[in-house]
């Protein structure tokens, strides 16, 4: 597998990573139908945990078996498939060396009480990483969490252990909690925040939510209008992101939240693409579906980002 120069300047970013971390980033970019185009889709199935079974499969019941995921990855053309340790030891023989895999590290559940920090549970470790021939661990983080610190102190020690061991780490960076309104989680200031916390935090792979243009933060409002920063459309709130990445340094990826209808989907991929971002992890709006519908979606997600669509 010989890289692309989009790929290899991606790769030139990481200037302190090992040929390990960059080999398996480099498998992660040159994978499936967006391979060498520094694009990337990324099926990611943790929702089993965070929203329960019903939630999570229900909709499409194939779903409730780890081998549809590993297959529609697969079949799709994508970049990788991220799940907890259950799922990916559940399909890990039958589909080694099919697609490269993410071991989502940590988790948390619906039956926590509402009351209670926003926090997630280590469910996973580097060593369940190598076992499992990943070629990248995930993590979730919550900035705007009481919890917020402690999680930045796990992140920061798994992400050195698994870099020594020439794995990749992703970080969800997900503003939720005590500090935050709930139009605050996705605001534009807090997503660009959330990015360079992630970037700081040593992140390979960043993923965030895509934002609004609501501004939480009294100070950064002033800055953001004081200079004349471009939120108006989804596109300019991406560009805003990439900018807090290291200006486009870092891999930034775009989660696709609940399901919606198909307009929606491709609009956001639009926006992605036109404002500089990497690609889509991309869940339930796809494995929600029927199979030939996902893969039709997937398709067409794949053509825009090719710039066909």
């Amino acid at each position: 597998m010989k890289a692309t120069r989009t790929v290899q300047k991606i790769l030139s970013n990481y200037e302190s990573d090992n040929p390990g971390v960059k080999g398996k980033l480099c498998s992660l970019l040159m994978n499936g139908k967006l391979g060498g185009t520094g694009k990337m889709i990324i099926l990611p199935v943790d929702q089993g945990f965070e929203h329960g079974p019903a939630r999570s499969f229900a909709p499409n019941p194939p779903a409730y078996d780890p081998h549809y995921h590993y297959q529609l990855a697969i079949d799709a053309g994508l970049s990788a498939y991220a799940a907890p340790l259950g799922m990916l030891e559940a399909g890990a023989d039958t589909f080694a060396g099919q697609i490269p895999t993410i071991l989502k590290a940590n988790s948390a559940n619906s039956l926590i009480p509402s009351e209670a920090p926003k926090d997630q549970s280590i469910t996973a470790s580097v060593d369940d990483a190598l076992r499992l021939g990943c070629a990248a661990i995930g993590f979730t983080i919550y900035p705007g969490s009481s919890a917020g610190l402690e999680m930045f102190e796990e992140i920061a020690e798994m992400r050195n252990e698994a870099a020594a061991a020439g794995v990749a780490t992703v970080i969800w960076s997900y503003p939720r909690g005590e500090a935050l309104t709930k139009d605050g989680e996705t605001a534009i200031d807090i997503a660009a925040y959330a990015a360079q916390i992630a970037a700081l935090l040593g992140a390979h792979v960043i993923k965030i939510k895509l934002s609004t243009d609501h501004l939480e933060l009294g100070e950064a409002k002033k800055v953001y209008e004081a200079q004349g920063i471009d939120i108006s459309t989804q596109a300019a709130r991406v560009a805003d992101c990439m900018k807090s990445a290291f200006n486009g340094r870092r891999i930034v990826v775009f989660s696709g939240g609940s399901k919606k209808g198909e307009s929606s989907v491709y609009d956001d991929a639009r926006a992605i693409r036109d404002g500089g971002g990497n690609g889509s992890i991309i869940g339930r709006n796809t494995f929600q579906r029927p199979r030939d519908e996902a893969i039709q979606m997937l398709n067409t997600l794949i053509d825009i980002y090719k710039g066909k669509a």
